[in-house]
């Protein structure tokens, strides 16, 4: 396994900015060399600030000063923190520029969040968001644009993962995301029973775990980060061996999207919750299409739809993660997938999310041609060619 990324969370309303930013580059190398001498290779680190909605600087400006601090600093990658469209008051100006501060950056995520327990859900926000996603996917090369932005529903602040890190407003924290499918793909390679793979992966989560946090907590500790925990979603790498995909078919599935992948993506997730370490974030089960090989095979042999994988994140995961759709889907069908992801999350109390990747030019059928470390190119997914305006015509903000 390796560590996806070291994510800290600052408030950036204060100034020096370059201040801010510098300290906390300091606490994301000193993590990081903390953690490579325990022995782990950590990818990545990453930044994350409280929501858009709450700072008073105009985006693009905001982006100008920051994303040069940041990569001075020694991050990777920076995540502004959502547009909120949590309250029927919320002001969803901020969307306006989201489509020209993807384009300005290669480094910065973005996201919207449409919805938060209790019962609250943003139409208007969702049908703008759609209308966003497929500007994106038309105007940045193969709609890459569209894996820095996500749409979140029911996320709490200090989730490590990106597109959805966020900050709480708070003092600074520190939170660690794993890549750590492979942990799964051998402890089920090697188990008898259904009982004998759970208490496997247990024991396989929660060894590093321990050792994880002894390695960062007091790190943190001593430069006043709180220690949000560990986000031990079992997040693939696009291998074999570090396929999620390919650990659900090692504990019996004969194919991902088969009849028992919900139970087994159930049985993955049943591992997490059971495992002893300070959780944060999403600790799931991940099912990103384009980053995981087995799941692009899968994807390829027609095994399985968007609706089931869907389907999947009601007992698992994040959501819609890296799922390419055809081209020509319309905004009102984007929509629509994006209001039944943000109803699900609410109805089950669960944090889940969408990036979803229209292909410009690709049809159902396709193949991806994506040349990018991190993506295994799959099958772009049918959709139904149909949505659901009416639903969005009849109203802009719903209490479910």
């Amino acid at each position: 396994m390796n560590i996806r990324s070291i994510t800290c969370f600052v408030n950036i309303a204060h100034r020096p900015l370059d201040g801010i930013v510098g300290a906390a580059g300091e606490v994301a190398h000193q993590a990081d060399q903390a953690l490579e001498a325990a022995g782990y290779t950590v990818q990545t680190t990453r930044l994350a600030t409280q929501p858009l909605s709450h700072l008073s600087a105009e985006p693009l400006a905001l982006l100008a000063e920051l994303e040069p601090a940041a990569a001075q600093a020694g991050f990777d990658y920076l995540s502004l923190g959502p547009i909120l469209a949590d309250s029927a008051e919320a002001d969803l100006s901020p969307l306006e520029a989201l489509p020209d501060l993807l384009r300005a950056s290669e480094m910065t995520f973005a996201s919207v969040l449409v919805a938060r327990q209790c019962r609250r859900i943003h139409l208007d926000a969702i049908r703008r968001t759609a209308g966003i996603i497929r500007e994106m996917a038309h105007t940045t090369e193969q709609g890459f644009g569209n894996l820095r932005l996500a749409v979140l529903a029911n996320v709490d602040a200090l989730a490590p993962f990106f597109p959805a890190a966020y900050h709480d407003g708070g003092p600074p924290a520190l939170a660690i995301a794993t890549e750590s499918a492979d942990l799964a793909v051998r402890a089920f390679s090697g188990a008898g029973t259904l009982d004998q793979a759970r208490a496997r992966l247990v024991s396989a989560v929660e060894a590093p775990a321990a050792e994880i946090v002894a390695a960062v907590q007091p790190l943190s500790a001593g430069y006043g980060y709180r220690f949000a925990g560990l986000d031990f979603s079992l997040a693939p790498f696009p291998q074999e061996a570090r396929s999620i995909a390919a650990a659900i078919e090692r504990l019996g599935v004969e194919r991902f999207g088969a009849a028992g992948t919900l139970f087994a993506a159930s049985l993955l997730t049943d591992c997490l919750r059971q495992a002893r370490y300070p959780h944060c974030g999403f600790n799931g089960l991940m099912l990103p299409l384009l980053e995981d090989a087995v799941l692009a095979d899968r994807s390829r042999e027609g095994l399985f739809t968007v609706n089931d994988l869907l389907l999947y994140s009601s007992v698992c995961g994040t959501g819609l993660d890296t799922i390419p759709l055809p081209g020509d889907v319309s905004e009102d069908e984007l929509a629509g997938i994006l209001l039944d992801v943000a109803a699900l999350a609410l109805r089950l109390n669960k944090p889940l999310t969408a990036r979803l990747m229209p292909i410009p030019g690709a049809q159902a059928g396709d193949t991806t041609a994506f040349d990018f470390a991190y993506f295994a190119n799959g099958r772009v997914l049918e959709v139904k060619g149909v949505g659901s305006p009416r639903l969005f015509a009849r109203q802009a903000w719903l209490a479910m």
